[in-house]
């Protein structure tokens, strides 16, 4: 006898639980201690998942939020938005998505609410401290010898890479294919790769670590991270809440502090 679709969605929530058990453990991850004590038993308890390159900027207003929230904790899961896609499909149990570009996030409607953008990025080219190879545009990536990582191409900052390499008609072939921008800014680090494009806001954060070479505007694309709540949402009233926050004055100063621009 073959299982039942009903028995493979409850599966598939089973497993997503699972996956998530670890974070909901660790609270919003935004410091030991700190703001994820605050709340008791009756708090609202909110799941975020996250683009990667939010991990830094959600921190912090993680720690904003329930401050001034003191009733609610905030948990965030961070991982490439087409990761994330596939745990809302699998019945993740969680309260809002914010992913890093809107066709991940349009792809997911029947599961979402009305999504807003609360922020853009732009894309900048990571190089190894002190920029050996003498990198200075998109045209230099496609220069023979050189070691290039992308992310992958269903990844939103792996999709923005190719689309400007495109436009000006350049082939790049990648040492490796990252699964989330994060991964690419580590292979820069840690000297696997001469150069990654990756967002204007990772590179600034490994600025002691990288350098970043700046794409002018006319060749760069805009990302847009929409956020929107989740239908199977236990605590709908409190997630909307928090994503009304991010698109309120304290929060858009959070992320313009950390170099996003406003939506």
């Amino acid at each position: 006898m073959f299982p039942t679709r009903t028995g493979h969605r409850a599966a598939a929530a089973i497993l997503a639980a699972v996956l998530l058990a670890p974070l909901a453990a660790c609270g919003n991850d935004s410091g030991k201690g700190g703001a994820n004590a605050t709340g008791g038993p009756d708090a609202d308890r909110l799941t975020v998942l996250a683009a990667s390159s939010l991990t830094d900027v959600f921190r912090t207003a993680g720690a904003a939020y329930e401050k001034a929230h003191p009733g609610t904790k905030v948990t965030f899961s961070f991982a490439g938005s087409q990761e994330l896609a596939a745990q809302v499909r699998q019945g993740a149990p969680a309260d809002a998505l914010v992913t890093a570009d809107t066709k991940t996030m349009d792809g997911l409607a029947p599961d979402t609410g009305k999504p807003v953008v609360i922020a853009r990025n732009r894309l900048v080219i990571a190089t190894e401290e002190g920029n050996p190879m003498g990198i200075d545009s998109l045209d230099d990536l496609a220069g023979t010898g050189l070691k290039v990582v992308l992310a992958a191409p269903e990844v939103p900052v792996g999709r923005y890479s190719r689309q400007i390499l495109d436009a000006r008609g350049l082939e790049v072939k990648p040492v490796s294919e990252e699964p989330n921008v994060r991964a690419v800014l580590s292979k820069v680090e840690l000297g696997e790769a001469d150069a990654g494009l990756v967002y204007r806001t990772d590179a600034t954060l490994a600025a002691d670590r990288t350098d970043a070479v700046d794409i002018p505007d006319e060749q760069n694309a805009v990302a847009s991270y929409p956020a929107a709540t989740l239908t199977s949402s236990q605590h709908a009233d409190a997630a909307e809440a928090f994503l009304t926050w991010l698109s309120g004055p304290e929060a858009q100063k959070i992320l313009r502090d950390a170099g996003f621009r406003q939506p």
